[in-house]
């Protein structure tokens, strides 16, 4: 059996009488590629909030690479190797696509006022190192013809793959993909799920990801969990999910199913 590295435990959301997360639990498979869907509503993108630290949840638990981080903030958790991408890409828009990479980096000493005035020879070095991490991921995104374009005049694609390489720049264990094949034509979806797959394959990234294009989520995931009303309706393979009553009127409603 699989190691789990996160494991949610009857989380609960609540906004104001509204139960956003009722009771949702799951574990995700150490090095799998997990999907999370569900008909809008569900609670997905609030439990993929509560799982990066940007809301608490109101009652249950999670538990991160073995220990509980219920509550943590995100940049606790982002530090840690628990990071997320958001379905509208949230790049700085005024700098390039290479200086949005390079302020994801975390630890860096010429963030801190001391070490930039007492040690720039450091500083140096660690900026040409991280110039050249950079550049990697760019290649490794094929970002590399738009390194100096402004992140603004980019593509809903190029955007996407630019979340993505900011997860690049932390050690990331996990990744909670917020659905990176919204608005991305079919072209640009393609490099994104080999992006994905390489990430995985090569570099030992666990995804748990949102998504409603059933063709990616097929292409990609296995195990995949399906929410309904704020908690966990099923999960397993896709092939069986898609026959499985349950899920349909999920989606459809009773008449839908019966049809």
């Amino acid at each position: 059996m699989a190691e789990t590295i996160l494991e949610a435990r009857a989380l609960v959301k609540r906004f104001g009488g509204l139960v956003a997360v009722d009771g949702c639990s799951f574990g995700i498979a150490r090095g799998a590629m997990t999907g999370l869907n569900g008909p809008n509503g569900a609670g997905k993108t609030t439990t993929f909030s509560i799982l990066a630290g940007e809301l608490a949840p109101h009652a249950g638990q999670v538990l991160f690479d073995g220990e509980d981080v219920t509550g943590w903030p995100a940049h606790r958790l982002f530090h840690r190797g628990l990071v997320r991408t958001f379905q509208i890409p949230q790049a700085y828009a005024r700098m390039t696509t290479r200086e949005n990479l390079m302020v994801a980096a975390p630890g860096q000493s010429g963030e801190r006022l001391l070490p930039a005035w007492l040690a720039p020879r450091r500083v140096a070095h660690e900026e040409a190192a991280l110039r050249a991490r950079v550049d990697a991921a760019l290649d490794f995104l094929n970002l590399s013809g738009v390194a100096d374009a402004r992140a603004g005049h980019l593509s809903g694609g190029q955007k996407k793959r630019l979340e993505i390489g900011r997860t690049m720049m932390v050690d990331a264990k996990l990744v909670l993909l917020d659905e990176p094949g919204a608005g991305v034509n079919p072209t640009l979806l393609t490099e994104i799920a080999a992006a994905i797959r390489r990430l995985n394959r090569e570099r030992g990234y666990t995804f748990c990801i949102i998504e409603h294009n059933m063709d990616l989520i097929a292409e990609l995931c296995d195990p995949v969990i399906v929410m309904a009303e704020g908690w966990v309706l099923t999960q397993g393979a896709l092939a069986a999910l898609r026959t499985n009553r349950a899920v349909v009127e999920a989606y459809l409603g009773g008449a839908g199913a019966a049809a």
